[in-house]
C-alpha cells in the first residue's frame, strides 16, 4: 500500500514538473503543440460533421414508414457521374399502369402508396400567399400511410374523394402557418393552387426537416384530381411499397422488382430500368460515400501527428540537454533511473495531452458549425473524442521514451560536470 501511494507521489511530481518545463519554454512548446492540434482537430472536426450530417439524413429519412421502400424511375444516389445520369434519364417513365400492377400483384405488401409530384407552386387563400417553392403531390389512397404522413387536424382523403375526383387538399404544416392566422381554422377553406380551387379538408402533423431543408412545405391532393389537373404525359410515378412484416421485407423488394420487370418488358439478364432505395439502403450510401473522405483525412492527420511526434522527440531532447545538470543533482540526491525516465515520459505525453485536448474541442466546435448552419441539432463524437485522446498518449509515449531513456541513462558524474 505503502509503494503505492509513493508511486502515485512520484507519478504526481512527475506530472508538476513536466507542466514547469513546458511553461519555461512556451514558445517552444507552444510550436510543438500546433502539429497535435492540426492532427487532432481534422480528425475531429470531420468525424463530427459526418456526424451531424448523418443524424440530419437519419431523422429526414423516417419520413418513410416502417418496412417501406420506395420505387423511382431514378432512385436518389450520392455521386451519380455524368455518364450514369444520361443512362437514368434515357429510362421509359414509371406509368400508372405500370403501378397499378404492382398495387394488385404484390401479395407480400400491406399498402401500395402511388403518388406524382409538381415543384415550385403558388398556394394563395383570400390574398395571402405562399413563396413559389411549395411541393404539390398527388396521392392515392394509401400514398398518406406508405409516406408516414398523420393528419393533425381534419380528416384524410376518402374513398368518395377519388371516385368523384374531388378537389380536396391536404396542407403541410409550413403551408398552413405560412396561410392562415392562428386565429383561422384552415380546415373548410378555399385555397387557389394553379388557378384551380381546393378545399381544404385536413393538415398534417410537422415533419421537421434534413439538412436545413422543410418536409413541411407541401400539399396533397387526390390522384385523379392531380392527373385531372396535369394529366398522365411526361410523368414519371413514385410506388411506395410497405411490406406486411419485417421478415418478408426482402422477399416483398423483390417480388416487386419482378412485377416492374415484367410490366416495363426487361428482357432476363439484364439490369432493372428502374431503381429502389429505403431509409437503411440511403444512409448505407451515404456511409458509403464519407467512408474515403473519413480515410483520407485519416490518413493526413496521421502525417501531421507523426510530424508533430518528431516535433515533440527534438524538443524533448533539447531539454535533456539543457537539463543534463539537473539531471545529474537528482542523480546525485538519490533519484533512480526510473525516476528521470517517468519524469520525462510524463513530460512529453502531457505536452500531447494538451495539444490533443485543445484539438478535440476545436474539432468539436468546428463540426458543429455546419449543424448550426443547417439547423441541426449539435453532435459530440465521444468515441472519437476518447480515440483522439488515446493517439496522443501513444504518440507521447512513442516519441518520448528516447529522450526519457538518454535522460535516465546519463552519468551523473558527467552530468555535474556539464556546463
Amino acid at each position: 500500500m505503502s509503494e503505492a501511494i509513493l508511486r502515485l507521489a512520484n507519478l504526481k511530481e512527475s506530472f508538476a514538473e513536466a507542466m514547469d518545463a513546458i511553461r519555461a519554454n512556451k514558445l517552444r512548446s507552444s510550436l510543438t503543440l500546433l502539429g497535435i492540434i492540426v492532427g487532432i482537430f481534422s480528425i475531429i472536426s470531420v468525424m463530427t460533421a459526418v456526424g451531424v450530417l448523418r443524424n440530419s439524413i437519419e431523422e429526414g429519412l423516417m419520413q418513410l414508414g416502417a418496412n417501406t421502400f420506395q420505387v423511382q424511375k431514378i432512385a436518389p444516389g450520392i455521386g451519380h457521374g455524368p455518364g450514369e445520369e444520361r443512362k437514368y434519364r434515357n429510362r421509359k417513365d414509371i406509368t400508372f399502369a405500370h403501378a397499378s400492377q404492382v398495387h394488385d400483384k404484390a401479395t407480400l405488401a400491406s399498402a401500395v402508396g402511388i403518388e406524382s409530384w409538381e415543384y415550385g407552386r403558388m398556394i394563395v387563400w383570400k390574398g395571402e400567399k405562399t413563396n413559389p417553392n411549395v411541393f404539390l403531390a398527388g396521392e392515392n389512397l394509401e400514398g398518406i400511410t406508405t409516406n408516414n404522413w398523420v393528419v393533425a387536424k381534419g380528416r384524410s382523403f376518402s374513398t368518395q374523394d377519388f371516385e368523384m375526383s374531388r378537389h380536396v387538399v391536404i396542407l403541410g404544416k409550413a403551408v398552413a402557418e405560412k396561410l392562415f392566422p392562428p386565429y383561422v381554422d384552415p380546415v373548410g377553406e378555399m385555397v387557389r393552387v394553379d388557378g384551380s380551387l381546393y378545399q381544404v379538408i385536413g393538415v398534417y402533423e410537422t415533419k421537421g426537416g434534413v439538412l436545413g431543408g422543410s418536409f413541411d412545405n407541401f400539399v396533397t391532393i387526390p390522384l385523379p384530381a392531380y392527373f385531372e389537373k396535369y394529366g398522365h404525359a411526361g410523368k414519371s410515378l413514385h410506388i411506395m411499397v410497405t411490406a406486411r412484416d419485417k421478415e418478408v421485407f426482402e422477399d416483398c423488394i423483390e417480388q416487386v422488382r419482378g412485377i416492374l420487370r415484367a410490366a416495363r418488358h426487361v428482357p432476363p439478364g439484364e439490369e432493372d430500368d428502374f431503381g429502389y432505395f429505403s431509409n437503411d439502403s440511403v444512409i448505407k450510401q451515404f456511409n458509403d460515400f464519407t467512408l474515403y473522405l473519413r480515410i483520407g483525412v485519416l490518413v493526413i492527420s496521421s502525417i501531421a501527428l507523426l510530424a508533430a511526434g518528431v516535433g515533440i522527440m527534438n524538443i524533448m531532447l533539447v531539454s535533456v540537454t539543457e537539463r543534463t545538470r539537473e539531471i545529474g543533482i537528482r542523480k546525485a540526491v538519490g533519484a533512480m533511473k526510473r525516476d528521470i525516465l517517468s519524469q520525462f515520459m510524463s513530460e512529453a505525453v502531457v505536452l500531447c495531452q494538451i495539444g490533443g485536448i485543445a484539438g478535440v474541442v476545436l474539432g468539436i466546435v468546428g463540426g458543429n458549425v455546419v449543424g448550426l448552419l443547417l439547423d441541426v441539432p449539435a453532435v459530440i463524437p465521444w468515441d472519437w473524442a476518447a480515440i483522439g485522446v488515446v493517439v496522443c498518449v501513444i504518440v507521447g509515449l512513442i516519441f518520448g521514451i528516447y529522450p526519457a531513456w538518454k535522460a535516465s541513462t546519463l552519468n551523473p558524474i558527467y552530468s555535474l560536470r556539464y556546463e
